[in-house]
Order: C-alpha cells, then structure tokens, then sequence
C-alpha cells in the first residue's frame, strides 16, 4: 500500500472535473473549456510526478498499489497498482487529453451547447482511461473496459461529424458490447476456477489459475482475447473503427485511436499472456497469422481511400497488426517493442488526427481530393503533416521506427518468415503516407478555393509537443524502454518462455573467435 493515493488521485480528479464541467450553466463556455484544460493539465502533472518516482528496477512489480475491499461478498475489491507498461500508457494518454481539449477549443461550436458537454465527457472519458490501465482486480478491469464505451457512445453519436455518426456510434457500441460479454462470461469463468479476481492472486507458478485444466484454460483466453482484438482493433473484427473515426471530430479519433484501442493490446499482455500462459503459448500461430493479415490489408485499405480520417483509421489496422505480432513473437524484443510501438503509436497517429482537424476547421472536408497545394499557403502545417507522416511509415529517427525495428528483431529471432511477410507492411506503409502527402500538400492550390491559412499559436501548441516527442524518443528511447522492459521480462517468465538461443552459425563462430584467441 503507498501512502499517498496517486492512482485513485489521477482517477478522481479528472471525473469530478468532468462533473464540474457539466454542472455549469449553459452559456459558461469558455469557462467549461479553461476548467477542463486546467483539470487535464493537474492530471498531466500528478501522472508526471509519479513517473519521477517510478523505480522500474526496484521494489515490487506493481507500484503505487491501493487494494480496499469494494463487494466483499463477491470478492471484489478497489485495487490499482501500475508496472512500467500501465505506467507509460497512463503517462501517454495524460498527455494526449490536454492537447485534445486544446485542439478541439473551437471545434464543437456549432454544436447546441457549443461543446460544453463534449469537453466534460473527455475529461470522464480520462478517468476511464486511468482507470483500465492501472486495475488490478478483473473485475474492476471489465468495469472500466465497459464504462469507457458511454463517453465515447455520446462523443462520437451527438457531436460527430456528418450524417452517419449516430449509426457509426452504433456499430461501435454493438461491437464493443458484444467483446464484453465474451469477456465477462471469462471474468465469471475466471472467479470459478480461481477463487478471486485480484490479479496478483491468479498469476504465477502457485497462482489461483495454476491448477486449471488445459481446456478451460483456453477456452477462457479465448474470451479475453477476441474482446480485446475488437477492441485493438484485430482483423476480421475491426470494421467498427473506420466507421467511427470517419464520423468523429478529430479530437475523438485521437483519443478512440490513440488510447482507447490500445486497452485490447495492452490486455493481451496483461490478462492473456500472464493468467493463461499454456493457452497464449497455444494460440501463437493463429494470432500472428492474424497480425500479419491485419498488417497488409489494413495498409492495403489505407491506399484506397479518399478519406483522410478513415485513411489514418486503416493505417491503424496495420499498425496493431505490428504490436498483436510483437507481443505473440513470445521474444522480450517483440514484446519491448510491442509496448514501445503502443505509445508511440498514440503520439503519431494523434498528431496526424489533429493536423487533419486543422485542415477540416479551414475547408469543412476531410477528402483527400478537397486539398491541393496547402504547402504554398500553409508551409507550417504542411511540414507538420510531413514529420507525423513520416513518423506513421517509421522513419528512422523518429520514435515509431525504434519500436518497429525492435518489433522486426523479435519476430525474426522468434521466426523469419513472419518478420519477412510483415516487412510488405512497410513498403506500403510508405505508398499510403506520401501519396496522401502528395496529393494534399503539393501542386497547384484548388481553382476558386480560399487560401487556407497557417497554424496559429493555439493549433501551434496543440501539435508541437507531440512532434517534439516524436524526435526526442526518437533519438533517446531509452527512458521508456527503463520502464517497459522489467515488466516485459516477469511476463517471460509468468509464460515460461525465453528468448531463442542464437543460430548455430552465430554460435560456431563465436566459438571459432574465442578458440583463436585463446590459441594466440
């Protein structure tokens, strides 16, 4: 137990802001948008304080842990607790909410309310967020997975965009509920077998889970496994995101995109691998067999589209393909990367969102066919859109490219044919970024359209931390790898694997090398 509630802290406030935020009188606008700015950025700074005080090599696996009994009857309890995998999405998505709001100032105005609602539903929706990320009871996990959908339900069905957004809105909901039943049917499953839904309790060597039967073992993976492949999103099940991304505002697509969808990943990590090691070990084929399909096709969609929004939705599809294939390579590489690859994901794809919100704030459109030229009359915007392109392909030097590359090591040491199928992903990669680049931000400007003027000092703020985080773990990563690989390596060890040993090759000649030295 720690003595200051930190996690309950990032929890709450957030959620009574989100409260505060929707108490006020309607006309108090602008005073809705500085509370929840200023509530983001509280919760941005208790976030960063914690991960100061984060020891990843030291002390217990989960830190900051709060347990309180909350149903005993059912053996439910308030517990939180982060190892350095929550700990980093937590940081990411308290970074990624602020700029959001910054964003998304102007961006609800036509709106009945002018967007009072939707800046207090970001700040709820946070809290959830949090939340997901740092349970360590099952149940209180499925809660919040549960809980993230209301937010998002109204986010997208009432301040959306265009005429579909309250079916979009719909499908989301229908495809989200129905992982959570799945998932619930195995969280019940989990509590019979084991006896508990403390996470702590359920896994390891003496575990509750240790002594369940191999059939039902799987069985409940299975459960947890295609609720978070919904929601990652994983083909076939990912037909709901291009839906809801095209009909939302940008700053909902960052957060939907950006964090919400890395919850299915981040439980397969967490949930899959640790409480059902036998059954992740099983299911390795099928699930990279999955990836690899989602990685193609997804990048092979991305191409065709006209779209800009549903475009970014698509690349998205591929680049889970990515993280799903890094965390199943079963190598501390693939998996490092897997959890590297989910925040700098956020920070990319957000920074794509929020460009492409600019450019629809100036035009009304967000068709690729709609812009021509923008780099004449929008030379800052346009480079922006150029970085977090880029950063979507992984180039090197920019944060995607080390997470991908460490997700490219493991899967080759864990097989080289994937890593080798997955690579086509890349190549593609490049043709849907810079030919959407190309036909948006170059040639000639639009006969008869205004010129679409540059980024100004709010639209500056709201997109350069994210370009300067992509630079900066792009040239240092270290710091999140600190954080990420003692966690990567006590899930190695809860699923009984361990890195292959190098190629017999590598091997005889390392032998070979010493042997000559030692003769000399």
């Amino acid at each position: 137990m720690t003595d200051i509630p930190w996690l309950t802290l990032a929890i709450a406030l957030p959620a009574l802001g989100g409260l505060v935020v929707a108490l006020l009188p309607r006309e108090r606008v602008q005073a809705a948008k500085w509370t929840a700015l200023g509530v983001s950025g509280a919760v941005l700074a208790l976030v960063a304080v914690m991960a100061a005080r984060f020891a990843p090599a030291g002390g217990d696996r989960l830190q900051f842990a709060e347990v309180y009994p909350w149903i005993p009857r059912f053996g439910v309890n308030y517990a939180v607790g982060v190892d350095g995998i929550a700990l980093v999405l937590i940081l990411m998505s308290a970074v990624l909410v602020p700029l959001v709001v910054l964003a998304a100032w102007h961006e609800n105005d036509d709106a009945d309310d002018r967007g009072k609602g939707y800046f207090a539903l970001i700040l709820v929706l946070e809290a959830m967020m949090i939340g997901v990320f740092a349970a360590t009871d099952v149940f209180l996990f499925y809660v919040f997975f549960e809980a993230m959908l209301i937010p998002v339900y109204f986010m997208i069905g009432r301040y959306g965009r265009g005429e579909r957004r309250r079916a979009a809105a719909v499908k989301f909901l229908l495809y989200s509920l129905l992982g959570g039943l799945l998932m619930l049917v195995a969280v019940i499953g989990v509590y019979v077998y084991g006896g508990t839904f403390l996470w702590s309790e359920l896994v390891g060597p003496d575990g509750a889970l240790a002594g369940v039967d191999t059939t039902a073992a799987r069985w409940l993976f299975l459960g947890f496994f295609v609720a978070f492949a919904i929601k990652a999103p994983m083909w076939p099940v990912h037909t709901w995101l291009p839906t809801a991304a095209g009909a939302s505002r940008p700053g909902t697509a960052v957060l939907l995109v950006g964090v919400l969808d890395k919850v299915g990943t981040y439980g397969m990590l967490r949930y899959c691998l640790e409480m059902f090691p036998e059954a992740s070990r099983w299911f390795v084929w099928p699930v990279v067999v999955l990836s690899l399909v989602s990685i193609v096709y997804g990048a092979v969609l991305a191409i065709a589209q006209s779209d800009m929004m549903r475009l970014i939705a698509y690349t998205s599809v591929s680049h889970f393909g990515f993280i799903t294939l890094g965390i199943f390579a079963m190598t501390s590489q693939g998996q490092s990367g897997a959890a590297l690859y989910m925040v700098n994901h956020g920070f990319a794809t957000g920074a794509l969102f929020l460009v492409v919100g600019f450019l629809i704030a100036r035009r009304e459109s967000s068709a690729i066919g709609d812009y021509r030229g923008v780099q004449r009359s929008a030379p800052v915007l346009a480079g922006v859109f150029l970085v977090a392109g880029l950063a979507g392909l992984a180039l090197p030097g920019l944060s995607p490219f080390v997470s991908e590359f460490l997700v490219f090591i493991g899967t080759y040491a864990f097989h080289p044919v994937p890593a080798i199928i997955a690579s086509v992903g890349v190549v593609l990669a490049a043709l849907y970024i810079l030919w959407m680049y190309q036909r948006t931000m170059t040639g000639p400007e639009p006969e008869g359209a205004p010129r679409l003027r540059d980024l100004n000092r709010r639209e500056t703020w709201a997109v350069a931390p994210l370009i300067a985080l992509l630079i900066v773990f792009g040239v240092y990563p270290q710091p999140l790898l600190d954080a990420i690989n003692p966690a990567v390596d006590a899930t190695m060890r809860q699923v009984g694997v361990t890195d292959p040993a190098p190629a017999l090759g590598d091997a005889e000649t390392t032998a070979s090398g010493q042997e000559e030295g030692d003769h000399e």
